[in-house]
């Protein structure tokens, strides 16, 4: 059975969107997918950004949604949305 890893994807400061696949145990940078746009990517800009990491869904995963703050102590201040869903090394491709 193939290793899943959890990737997630959030809101940056400037509006953009990063996709990340989350890799423990290790010292290596995670590999990492910035969108150059400042709405929510479609499930297809997530699937192809996945794809070029080395990565796709699960079979069944869904993609969970929570919101955040950028400073957790201000109520005030503005929304991050993070998400998340599981995934799988594309076969032939090592994470």
């Amino acid at each position: 059975m193939a290793k899943t890893f959890t990737a997630q994807m959030s809101s940056l400061r400037d509006s953009t969107w990063r996709l990340y696949g989350v890799l423990y145990n290790t010292t290596a940078p995670w590999p990492e997918y910035q969108f150059e746009q400042t709405q929510p990517p479609t499930f297809t800009d997530r699937i192809e950004a996945l794809n070029l990491l080395g990565f796709e869904p699960v079979l069944g995963a869904e993609w969970t949604w929570v919101e955040d703050r950028q400073d957790p102590d201000g109520p005030a201040s503005p929304v991050v949305l993070i998400a998340a869903t599981q995934v799988r090394s594309r076969p032939g491709v090592v994470a």
